[in-house]
This record gives structure tokens, C-alpha cells and sequence, in this order.
């Protein structure tokens, strides 16, 4: 483990206090350390840099839309190797929240998400990436470690 101090100005220092109780982190070093990581995490993303990720994508869709349920549900079977799972909720008499979970190449899940997004009748999709370190030499299956 390495130490560094930082200088923070009174308000600063009691704003990230407050900040770090809310979210229940027990110290400011966890805090900072999460802190770190995820911004580590989401400049990776941005450079695509991170080559494998997990992911989960949610979106919202009317279920009476023409065969759209229909249209979803091909497109996971034509991405049967990123999604791992899925998820289905009936919001109300009409809209279904739906969630995948995704594991794979960082372009093929953005890809795959951005399409399946763009489908007529899909609204508020959301994709939440978390880069990986892949590992594939184990037991004949890809192994997950979140980096940093």
C-alpha cells in the first residue's frame, strides 16, 4: 500500500466528509480509492482501452408495439455469446423494463446495445460498462476480474 497526502480547503474537506458518510464508506481513503478506480475505469472506456467488459443494459419498451418483443428476443439469440442473462418487468397494463447482463469485447456489447437501443418502440436505454480483465485459461470458461 502506498500513502500520499492531499490538501483540501476547509469546505472542500467537510463537503467530501458529508459525501463519504452518505455513501457509508467507513474512511476517506476508500472513498478516494473508489473514486480513483472509477475514474481510471472511465477514461479506459473512453479511449477504448478496455477491451473486455461486463455490462448491464436496461431499457423500457412498449409491449404492444408490433412485433417488438419479438424483435428483442432475436436479438439476444443472435448475440447468445454476450448476453448472460436477462431480466423482464411489467411497469404497468403496456411498458415492460427489460435488463441484460453482458459479458464479452467492449465493441461487440456497445454494439450489440446500440442496436438493440435503436430498435422503433425501445426507449431509455441505459448501458452501465465495467471494464475486465478476461481470462479464458481456466476450466474452459472466461473469468471476469474487475481491473484496478
Amino acid at each position: 500500500m502506498e500513502r500520499f497526502t492531499i490538501s483540501l480547503d476547509v469546505t472542500l474537506a467537510a463537503a467530501f466528509d458529508n459525501l463519504t458518510r452518505e455513501r457509508g464508506y467507513g474512511n476517506r481513503s476508500e472513498a478516494v480509492r473508489d473514486m480513483i478506480r472509477r475514474e481510471l475505469e472511465t477514461r479506459r472506456l473512453e479511449r477504448e482501452e478496455a477491451t473486455h467488459c461486463v455490462a448491464s443494459l436496461s431499457y423500457v419498451y412498449n409491449h404492444h408495439e408490433r412485433r417488438l418483443a419479438e424483435r428483442l428476443t432475436d436479438l439476444q439469440h443472435h448475440a447468445h455469446d454476450l448476453v448472460v442473462s436477462s431480466m423482464h418487468v411489467h411497469l404497468d397494463h403496456d411498458n415492460c423494463l427489460e435488463t441484460l447482463f453482458l459479458r464479452g469485447h467492449t465493441g461487440e456489447v456497445r454494439g450489440f446495445a446500440e442496436k438493440l437501443a435503436a430498435e422503433r418502440g425501445v426507449r431509455h436505454g441505459n448501458l452501465n460498462l465495467i471494464p475486465v480483465e478476461a481470462d479464458a485459461e481456466h476450466h474452459h470458461h472466461v473469468h471476469s476480474r474487475p481491473t484496478t
